[in-house]
């Protein structure tokens, strides 16, 4: 009964009767000879094909796959409120493209950002560390150089601003983590904006995935056009490919690069302004019927925009001749502004219409004068006495946080016994110190530290979905 459940017969039972012997007889089979279609019948596609292989081979070599490796602290206390300190260790993957015959890589600055390790793979398997020249966390660019001896094959920056939209492209990089990888597309739209700090980025449907970060967007000549920096993914959690990727345009990661390969840093233009783009809420309240411009909703004290003459509730109009459309706009022009250059800009007032001269400065040299604030009778206070004082942990803002409009930094955790208890809580969202944006954690403790030490700081935050305003403490003077 068994062996007819399991489908076989009364000869199964009877080792005898079996016509099977055990021996595989092999089956007869032609296969095809030739292809469907000659090379004639397909030549375009034939030296298309070719080509895409020419492109892949001349790219690949100068594109290299990041790891990275930290250490992550995190401040916790116990049930008595003491204080313990946990540290773990973190891992990153990414990608770069070397840009110097010595040796230089661009990738992004979220790739490195916070690891103490840094490893760059080649083309050709070998492995070399890496150190850090330079960084520009507003762009979310990183210029690493490998340490080694050798010779190296750069990709040459092409101009971005020829791209058009509908013209094709290759991503290249390493998602996942499984090795160079090449992806096909077009230009689908360009000036799309992750975040104000982000803005005028090329959209593409070249796929793009976790660990393709920083790697090259090139044209059909090999020349890189665009850096990779972020998908769009409504799984915010298990981020994917979904036809949506961004890349910085190449002009930008140029004008950063030379300027952290001259410098160590990079240099932007500083105005002073909190502005909001013209809406009819703002037009109604200002009584403004004008067709371009910006509103002026704070000037910071002692920054080029007040020593110009500006203030609340102007209209910025033009800049350097430039008619100004939105307030993304005029923070594009400013930043590129040299250091200490003077620029004419037309401003609405009223019903009337004026002309003032700004001598733009540095962003982020911020000093006491920068802010407003007062003397200490020649006594400076030591910035990190002033942070420990106030107590305030924050982090950069993710790439899936500023892909959903995002800006500003996220409180981490407030320092028990800290100034700033009560008032500031783990999960808010600062986005200006007195009335300044604030666009990276450095740039926020570097305001707030030269603030506080001296008067009263207001910090702007987002709370459960609602703004607040927030007024910290000065530090106690000294005697």
């Amino acid at each position: 009964m068994r062996t007819c459940r399991a489908g076989g017969d009364l000869r199964s039972l009877v080792p005898w009767l079996k016509e099977d012997d055990g021996r595989f007889r092999p089956e007869e089979g032609k296969l095809a000879e030739r292809a469907p279609l000659d090379f004639g019948d397909v030549e375009v596609l034939s030296r298309l094909n070719d080509e895409y292989a020419k492109l892949t081979e001349a790219v690949v070599p100068s594109v290299v796959s990041i790891d990275t490796a930290g250490v992550k602290t995190e401040r916790l206390f116990d049930v008595w409120g003491r204080t313990q300190v946990r540290r773990y260790p973190t891992q990153g993957q990414g990608s770069g493209v070397i840009v110097t015959e010595q040796g230089h890589v661009v990738t992004n600055h979220h790739v490195i950002a916070g690891q103490q390790q840094i490893h760059v793979t080649l083309h050709d398997g070998e492995v070399y560390p890496a150190t850090l020249v330079g960084e520009d966390t507003m762009l979310d660019i990183a210029v690493l150089r490998i340490e080694a001896k050798r010779e190296f094959t750069p990709l040459k920056l092409g101009d971005s601003s020829k791209a058009q939209v509908g013209q094709m492209v290759f991503a290249v990089g390493n998602p996942f983590g499984l090795g160079e990888t090449i992806t096909q597309g077009i230009i689908s739209a360009k000036e799309r904006s992750l975040s104000d700090n982000q803005r005028d980025l090329f959209q593409t449907d070249a796929a793009i995935n976790p660990g393709n970060s920083g790697g090259p967007l090139v044209n059909l000549l090999g020349e890189i056009i665009g850096i990779n920096v972020a998908i769009f993914s409504q799984d915010k959690e298990n981020p994917g490919f979904q036809g949506v990727g961004f890349s910085i345009p190449a002009n930008d990661v140029r004008d950063s690069l030379l300027q952290i390969l001259k410098r160590g840093r990079p240099i932007r233009g500083f105005l002073g302004l909190q502005m909001r783009d013209l809406d009819m809420v703002v037009r109604s309240a200002l009584k403004y019927d004008g067709e371009y411009g910006t509103a002026v909703l704070a000037v910071t004290p002692n920054s080029p925009a007040e020593k110009a003459g500006l203030r609340k509730f102007d209209v910025v109009l033009s800049y350097a001749g430039v008619k100004i459309k939105s307030y993304v706009e005029l923070r594009r022009l400013v930043e590129e502004t040299g250091v200490g250059e003077s620029v004419a800009m037309e401003v609405w007032r009223g019903g009337e219409t004026l002309t003032l001269n700004a001598l733009i400065t540095e962003a982020g040299s911020v000093s006491s004068e920068a802010t407003g604030a007062e003397s200490t009778g020649g006594k400076t206070r030591d910035a990190g006495e002033v942070l420990e004082s106030l107590g305030i942990e924050v982090r950069d803002l993710s790439t899936l946080e500023r892909a959903q409009g995002y800006s500003g930094v996220v409180v981490t955790g407030v320092a028990r016994g800290a100034l700033a208890v009560d008032r500031v809580m783990a999960g808010d969202l600062i986005q200006a110190v007195n009335h300044s944006e604030v666009r990276t954690a450095r740039e926020f403790l570097r305001h707030l530290a030269v603030s506080a030490a001296v008067q009263e700081t207001t910090l702007q935050l987002v709370r459960g979905g609602s703004a607040v305003r927030v007024t910290l403490p000065a530090l106690p003077r000294r005697n």
